[in-house]
Order: C-alpha cells, then sequence, then structure tokens
C-alpha cells in the first residue's frame, strides 16, 4: 500500500514525469488533462511529501568513460547495527557504488558499481571495498549487456 493517497491525476503525473522531469507545468497540466495552477499545487505536495525524491538526468555510461557494470555481493563479519551503519556510511561515501541494497541469501548488501574498465575495477575492489569495515566476502558479477536500464516505476497497482 502506498504511504500517500494519489490519485488517479497524481499518478498521471508521476508517470508524466517519470518519463520526462523536464516537462514544463504548462506542458505536463495539457498532459494530464488539468489548469496549470491545479498541476503545480500537485506537483509540489508530492514533493513536500516525499513521493518525488529529486529530478535528474540519465546519462549514457558509455558515452561517459563508464562503461563496466559490476554487480557485487558483499558478505560481512558481524550482523550488528554499529558494523552494519559503519559499513553503509562507508559505502555512501563511494562514488563509484551507483545502488547499494540490504539483501537476503548469500550476501549481505548487493552493490551496482560503475567505473571506466576492468582495470579500474580492480583497483577499486583492492584498494577500497576489500578494505572496508566488516567485509568477509566479496563477490563481483560483471554486467556483459545491459537489457533494460533505470524504468520508470510500474504505478499500474495503485487504485485508480
Amino acid at each position: 500500500m502506498p504511504k500517500h493517497d494519489i490519485d488517479r491525476f497524481d499518478q498521471k503525473i508521476l508517470e508524466a514525469l517519470q518519463k520526462n522531469g523536464r516537462l514544463t507545468n504548462v506542458e505536463l497540466a495539457e498532459e494530464i488533462g488539468l489548469s496549470p495552477s491545479p498541476c503545480l499545487r500537485r506537483v509540489r505536495a508530492l514533493e513536500k511529501s516525499g513521493v518525488i525524491k529529486r529530478y535528474g538526468a540519465v546519462l549514457d555510461r558509455d558515452e561517459v568513460g563508464l562503461g563496466l557494470t559490476v554487480f557485487v555481493g558483499v558478505k560481512v563479519e558481524r550482523h550488528n547495527d554499529r558494523e552494519a551503519a559503519v559499513f553503509r556510511e562507508a559505502v555512501e561515501s563511494l562514488p563509484e557504488v551507483v545502488a547499494a541494497h540490504l539483501v537476503s541469501g548469500e550476501s549481505d548488501f548487493l552493490l551496482q558499481v560503475v567505473v571506466p574498465d576492468l582495470r579500474a575495477y580492480e583497483r577499486f575492489l583492492t584498494g577500497t571495498l576489500l578494505k572496508l569495515p566488516g567485509v568477509s566476502d566479496i563477490r563481483s558479477n560483471f554486467a556483459i549487456q545491459t537489457v533494460k536500464q533505470e524504468s520508470p516505476l510500474p504505478l499500474s497497482h495503485l487504485p485508480r
């Protein structure tokens, strides 16, 4: 269940902004069938409530020289709040880590790392990841090809 009441107009706003975050308010209002003033009020409310976290550009990793994506499973030595917090803080400070998840299964954390190439990953692995506090095991899986990337969230489950 959503934490916020999202009606059909809010859903349309969210779907449109996920596809194109650069829409002007007038363009957005026209697309969803509202006048500009109520549309802007709704967008501001969605931002204020935290439903819309931020706006940004999706970059082509190859074009900016970050052609290697590695999914890294990390196992930590101890499972306590302090150790987890220290590890999380360390991971949050690493620009190469573009996503990090606490997971169940063989690993404790799953990191998505982007670097220019294999040599850069080797330096990152040996110079940074293996030195993080509490790390006991690391398993690297290299992306051969990206089939689907950063798609809009599926909002079809919301009540209409």
